[in-house]
């Protein structure tokens, strides 16, 4: 078994105790390795390419299950998925449901294990320290997020010359970019980018504008100089890393890692505030984008009847529930009844802000599941491209979008799927 290594001790320590007691409890052996997620990444590719397969892996972007249960390189777990099904919630739902072109039709390919969203993290004492107050912060979408160009004109004015109001991913690295580009697509209307179905509604012109606001949006924060001018070359930890640095006052970043990695420091883990999405320009509550990691077999996999068994026991509810609290919460569990009966997701304010942006409420799942398509436009980094084009090259955000549409265009057109 392949698994993810985690941001901190804890993921890990929880993984090796739940692989002991079933081990006690069933008298198999499981030989796993625990991987950083960018290794695992190209590790998982390389493998199926070989034909070289371990019996079962967890995933680690949002593109190896979708681009592999297209080409049928995977095993459908259906059976086992089905063990748990009346728990899980939508998200978990929609995104372990994939779409298989050798047989014209989706199923379970993967068992869901974790699930996350993208939330916000704002460092309170910064805030204040600018002039501002934190109980000030607006909740709609553009004054939230221009509530932050203040606080970076206060902190400047008062001598603090390398703190940014603003964090966003605008790279063309890792997978926090197409996060970051599709939460801002979404808050402007244009949340069917890729229909329900799997159909890619560029033609769309509310679908159109949604992504030329969202690529002004973001352009202008990098152009009026609201963002750390090294974001161009960051990859998926280095805004974790910078906003633990204090380099930007807020940032916008999945799973609550930014907030876990301080755990043990409780001053500054409590000087953390974690904020779900603000509700839309017109007042509205906007979807979360949220995603699934999980696990899956591989074809070619040796033993599947372990494997099988220690998927069953891995999603049994109370197991999975005591694995994710024993990793400090970083990933929400996948089923919501479960976490509503344990105060432990809602004690903690970043557990409870987290939880509830994740698991109840609105939601769409990522992209990638609902055509495969997406997955090497997120490889590509296609829409914050866009962005980078008019950032640095001095496109208009018209004909930057009208140039990432055409090239996602070219792309899914290799992606038919039959709608049923």
């Amino acid at each position: 078994m392949w698994v993810t290594q985690g941001f901190v001790a804890e993921e890990d320590a929880a993984y090796r105790a739940m692989v002991a007691d079933y081990q006690k409890a069933s008298g198999n052996t499981i030989d796993y390795s625990i991987i950083p997620f960018a290794a695992l990444r190209q590790k998982a590719v390389s493998a199926v390419a070989a034909g070289v397969v371990p019996d079962m892996m967890e995933i680690a972007d949002f593109q190896f299950l979708y681009l592999n249960a297209w080409k049928n390189n995977l095993l459908d777990v259906t059976e086992i998925f089905d063990t748990q099904k009346g728990h899980y919630g939508e998200s978990a739902l929609a995104c372990s449901f994939a779409y298989n072109n050798d047989t014209k039709k989706r199923s379970r390919y993967q068992v869901p294990w974790k699930t996350a969203s993208v939330p916000f993290h704002i460092w309170k004492s910064l805030v204040e320290k600018s002039g501002q107050k934190v109980a000030d912060i607006p909740n709609t979408w553009d004054a939230f997020l221009d509530f932050f160009r203040p606080v970076q004109d206060g902190l400047r004015q008062r001598g603090a010359r390398n703190i940014y109001g603003l964090g966003y991913q605008l790279t063309a690295t890792g997978v926090d970019p197409i996060n970051t580009f599709n939460a801002f697509l979404i808050a402007y209307g244009g949340e069917n980018l890729v229909s329900a179905h799997g159909q890619l509604q560029t033609g769309d012109p509310q679908v159109k504008e949604a992504a030329i606001k969202a690529t002004t949006k973001l352009a202008k924060a990098f152009t009026d100089g609201y963002v750390p001018p090294v974001v161009l070359n960051w990859n998926d930890a280095d805004d974790n890393n910078a906003f633990h640095a204090k380099l930007m006052v807020m940032d916008f970043d999945g799973t609550i890692s930014t907030e876990v990695a301080l755990y043990h420091n409780k001053e500054e883990y409590d000087d953390i505030l974690t904020v779900g999405l603000p509700l839309g320009n017109d007042g509205k509550k906007l979807p979360a984008q949220t995603f699934c990691f999980g696990l899956v077999i591989p074809r070619g996999a040796k033993n599947i009847p372990v494997a099988t068994e220690f998927m069953k026991h891995a999603i049994e509810p109370k197991i999975l529930n005591q694995y994710l609290k024993a990793g400090l919460g970083r990933w929400v569990n996948p089923m919501p009844e479960i976490a509503k009966s344990d105060p432990f997701w809602f004690a903690d304010p970043h557990r409870k802000a987290y939880t509830n942006l994740t698991l109840f409420g609105p939601t769409i799942p990522v992209y990638e599941s609902r055509n495969p398509g997406m997955a090497p436009v997120g490889a590509e980094n296609v829409m914050m491209r866009a962005v980078i084009n008019v950032m640095k090259n001095g496109m208009t955000p018209q004909a930057a979008i009208e140039q990432a549409f055409a090239r996602a265009e070219t792309i899914f057109a290799k992606y038919p799927i039959v709608a049923a």
